[in-house]
């Protein structure tokens, strides 16, 4: 048996978008962070909108595997 996060459609599971939005985010906010001289800010707000961003990703792809 497969530890793949995919279904039997070969899709992904709902919930991995969250985990790579705070990922993406934390990176930008790291970045952020260092351009504007606080890091320890910057990675919270750009967390903050990767947990934005992931979630729309899931709700995006919910409704397009819906609509099928």
């Amino acid at each position: 048996m497969s530890s793949e996060p995919n279904d039997k459609k070969g899709k992904q599971r709902p919930g991995s978008m969250i985990g790579v939005g705070v990922g993406i985010g934390a990176a930008i906010g790291a970045a952020l962070g260092v351009a504007l001289d606080n890091i320890p800010l910057g990675i919270p707000i750009g967390m903050c909108f990767g947990v934005a961003i992931g979630a729309a990703l899931e709700r995006r792809q919910k409704e397009a595997d819906d609509g099928e």
